[in-house]
């Protein structure tokens, strides 16, 4: 009987937790997870050996454009033995990890990863493992891991360690990718996975304290790679048996679908979300472009586009985890300092709108204005509203959200100051303070009485005024379609080829009735003059004659020839009220002739 209360009450708490996840507007995440997907932002520290050649060896820079100063001794083929002498470089006295978990820490960030182990597979800590450590190489000894590992505990942040157990340049049965050339023993490789990977992961899973995630880097999939399944579920089983709380990242080598005890999905490098996920993923990213400290890489993002990355993501159900690289003396390069510290300043008055946020159900580009995250309180809703541009007007409206706010205030407002607000069936329209744009992002806050209802089936007015119909917000296609991406550097722009006869359909709702012109936009490099597009609006039908959209240069100077893409002017439709409408166009192509459709606009 015992037993079967107990079996009980576990299925309620777990049906318990997935309401609660549900409600909260990610699915599929794992309790070892929650903290992860409520943190949202974490610090990415790229340090050792490679930091002290600075993307220099002997005045040749790094050979690869992409700046990954870190990939230096594989890049410019250095041998070990002069590889390391560049810890004679480092000013050991000065490094303190403290100063980073604080600057962490006061950029707003909740979790911090180091790379315990990079590729060129000397150990940041003292390994008995390998020889091939921190400690033989620094006197007094330092362990790297150790001194952040109490960092991290003295100032309230999660440790993660990043550790390569794919690629290894030191271990003679390692992965390294001259091996492409001069051949690989699955034997040997496996060699190197129980002499090095194993009893070093063990290291640093049982010294260390709690460690919130290890951070794996095999960017394919393991079928891909010399390492196998089995390995990777040894790897795996040995840090479930460990830490059981710890993470686990997909760049393991095993996919979230093939593997559901992977908690998170890791993006490539610099890769952010475009749609929503239910499961828990994360962005690692740079400020410039390497990841090891490079004095030639200047680059650097600005505080606003990074700032836009982590709430976009957010907005995804994302994390962000962005990278610092430290220089032999252990300083942040004042430039990458100054926007984390930016961003940390924004996140002390604006974090509620991303820690403990999830997605809410719009699609990511119906409104033009920005993105928006979402939190549940006491059965309440708040919606949060991230400007990333701004109606001239400063009259806001928001497409998709049924019910009315029963308050909305800028979060930066102490006093929350109503502002003026008019809700018409799907469209919300704010009135914006005059002194909005002077701001890093501003975020407006709408709160509802329960949970707002919304329909994503909808093309919204957008920051102009208009509607913008094409391929990738329509509601129905009699054909299937398969959406061109853009290419040749976004000359050729996003379209839909149709050959045959084909219906498209959207539906809009028609806040401000009257006169609007209509547009649309294609390219048509055939020769008939019996090609047809019907379009169907507001009782009206407007019928255009295909023409030859002739070819256009898309780079001066560059033999860059491609098709040209025009816009026609179909005509003007009244629509005398307010409502919503349905747009029905009609391709009708003949002699399987294509017209290469891209959009349609209403203003």
């Amino acid at each position: 009987m015992n037993i079967f209360k107990s079996l009980v009450l576990r299925i309620l708490v777990f049906i318990l937790f997935v309401i609660s996840q549900k409600s909260a507007g990610q699915i599929n995440v794992n309790p070892r997870a929650q903290w992860f997907v409520n943190d949202r932002y974490g610090m990415f520290i790229h340090f050792g050996l490679y930091s002290g050649a600075e993307g220099v060896w002997k005045g040749e820079k790094l050979r690869n454009d992409n700046n990954y100063a870190e990939w230096i001794q594989y890049r410019n083929r250095i041998s070990k033995e002069e590889y390391v002498t560049l810890t004679n470089r480092f000013k050991w006295d000065e490094i303190d990890p403290e100063k980073w978990v604080i600057l962490a820490k006061n950029s707003g960030m909740k979790y911090v990863t180091i790379t315990a182990k990079h590729h060129d597979g000397f150990a940041l800590w003292d390994s008995k493992a390998s020889d091939y450590n921190i400690a033989n190489y620094t006197n007094p000894k330092r362990d790297i891991v150790k001194e952040l590992a109490e960092a991290c505990k003295k100032h309230g942040l999660k440790l993660g360690l990043y550790y390569s157990h794919w690629v290894d340049w030191d271990h003679k049965y390692g992965w390294d990718h001259t091996k492409e050339i001069s051949g690989f023993s699955p034997a040997d490789f496996d060699i190197y996975w129980q002499e090095k990977v194993i009893p070093q992961i063990t290291e640093l899973l049982t010294n260390y304290g709690p460690v919130g995630m290890i951070w794996f880097d095999m960017w394919i999939h393991h079928s891909q790679t010399v390492v196998t399944k089995p390995q990777l579920l040894q790897l795996k089983k040995l840090i479930r048996g460990l830490q059981p709380e710890c993470l686990i990242n997909s760049r393991l080598g095993l996919s979230l679908e093939e593997d559901s005890d992977v908690d998170f999905q890791e993006l490539g490098d610099n890769e952010f979300g475009r749609t929503k996920k239910d499961f828990p993923w994360q962005s690692p990213a740079t400020v410039a472009h390497s990841w090891g400290y490079n004095r030639l890489d200047f680059e650097y993002k600005s505080a606003t586009c990074l700032l836009q990355s982590l709430i976009t993501n957010a907005s995804l159900n994302g994390n962000l985890l962005l990278n610092i690289g430290p220089g032999p003396d252990g300083s942040v390069p004042s430039e990458i300092e100054k926007r984390l510290l930016e961003i940390g300043e924004w996140l002390r008055i604006n974090g509620e709108s991303i820690y403990g946020t999830t997605a809410f159900n719009l699609p990511k580009d119906m409104n033009d204005w920005g993105v928006i995250t979402h939190k549940s309180e006491e059965g309440n809703t708040m919606l949060y509203l991230h400007l990333f541009n701004i109606p001239s007007n400063r009259k806001l409206k928001i497409t998709g959200i049924n019910s009315a706010p029963v308050r909305a205030y800028m979060l930066d407002d102490k006093n929350k100051t109503q502002l003026p607000e008019l809700h018409d069936n799907i469209v919300t329209e704010i009135g914006l303070p005059s002194m909005i744009t002077e701001k890093l992002i501003p975020v407006l806050v709408l709160e509802y009485t329960g949970r707002p209802d919304y329909m994503t089936d909808i093309v919204a007015r957008n920051i102009e005024g208009g509607y913008s119909f094409n391929p990738g917000n329509i509601v129905f296609s009699s054909d299937q379609l398969s959406i061109v991406p853009r290419s040749r550097g976004g000359t050729i722009p996003s379209h839909v080829n149709l050959n045959s006869p084909t219906i498209l359909r959207w539906k809009f709702y028609v806040d401000s009735p009257g006169l609007k012109s209509i547009d649309l936009s294609y390219s048509y490099q055939g020769k008939s003059k019996d090609n047809r597009i019907k379009v169907k609006v507001a009782d009206n039908d407007l019928n255009h004659d295909i023409l030859n959209t002739g070819k256009t240069v898309g780079e001066p100077k560059s033999n860059w020839i491609i098709d040209n893409f025009r816009s026609f002017r179909l005509g003007s439709v009244n629509f005398d009220k307010k409502g919503f409408y349905e747009l029905e166009i009609s391709f009708l192509p003949v002699k399987n002739e294509e017209i290469k459709f891209q959009w349609l606009w209403i203003k």
